[in-house]
């Protein structure tokens, strides 16, 4: 049984007493411990798409089913990273870290452990109690996606969390990324813009048409693991992966 099974999801939104329909007969499973990146033009509901399975929207048709379970409303066994870092801004990096562990009433000594290690293992040490203002947009989006972790979700969302960073930053987010997925396993399901950033990371990509977001194709990507993110472009697997990818993205853009 997969961990997650979306089944003909549909979602319709009405705007000014009209009705835009943003996903159309979406149907994807992912299993345990995959690592699956959506990629598509803007406005094709890949966001949506993620609001659908972590409960914060209703479907209009079809069910996510999650552990064997229907979304009903919020999965607390969900994880959500987005693009935006929201951290709190009168907390501390560290206290920002362990706050989901502060919630659920996990003792202050256990939790600021958890919290080091991983502020540790995203080389985010000797900044503990520096604020959000005085961290960088990419020492931010690291501490977003340690607080996602430190809780244990069995799934993953993340929607675009290098989109505004510099094109340097993201290559090293991407590999620091991968190191904490090959460490844990966790289930991870990615929306980018970006086709290169999609099959460096994924065991999957799944490619969206244009609004109504459809599901066009989906490219198994072989590369072994680990994978070296600052030459995987030069390898000939990813040249064939990007170029078939490509041809199938190409005129959905063009449209969008």
């Amino acid at each position: 049984m997969p961990l997650l099974s979306i089944e003909g999801i549909r979602k319709e939104y009405q705007v000014r007493g009209k009705k835009i329909l943003a996903l159309d007969a979406i149907d994807l499973t992912v299993d345990e411990g995959e690592f699956v990146t959506i990629v598509g033009p803007s406005g094709c509901g890949k966001s949506t798409l993620l609001n659908l399975i972590v409960g914060l929207l209703r479907s209009s048709f079809g069910r996510i089913v999650f552990h064997g379970d229907p979304i009903n409303g919020i999965c607390t066994k969900i994880g959500y990273v987005t693009q935006k870092d929201n951290l709190l801004p009168w907390r501390t990096l560290i206290a920002n870290v362990e706050i989901a562990l502060e919630i659920r009433g996990v003792d202050k000594r256990a939790r600021r452990v958890q919290a080091e290690e991983l502020i540790g293992r995203v080389g985010l040490g000797g900044f503990e109690d520096h604020y959000p203002h005085e961290l960088s947009g990419g020492m931010r989006q690291r501490a977003n996606i340690i607080r996602t972790l430190i809780y244990d979700p069995e799934l993953i969302l993340m929607d675009e969390p290098f989109g505004p960073l510099d094109a340097q930053t993201r290559i090293v987010l991407q590999d620091q990324l991968l190191k904490l997925w090959a460490a844990s396993r966790k289930t991870i399901l990615f929306i980018t813009h970006d086709l290169i950033e999609a099959i460096t990371l994924a065991d999957r990509v799944v490619l969206m048409t244009s609004r109504p977001g459809r599901i066009k194709s989906i490219e198994n990507i072989t590369i072994p693991r680990p994978r070296d993110v600052f030459k995987i472009h030069e390898t000939q697997q990813f040249r064939a992966a990007h170029e078939r990818l490509w041809q199938e993205l190409r005129p959905e853009v063009n449209l969008a």
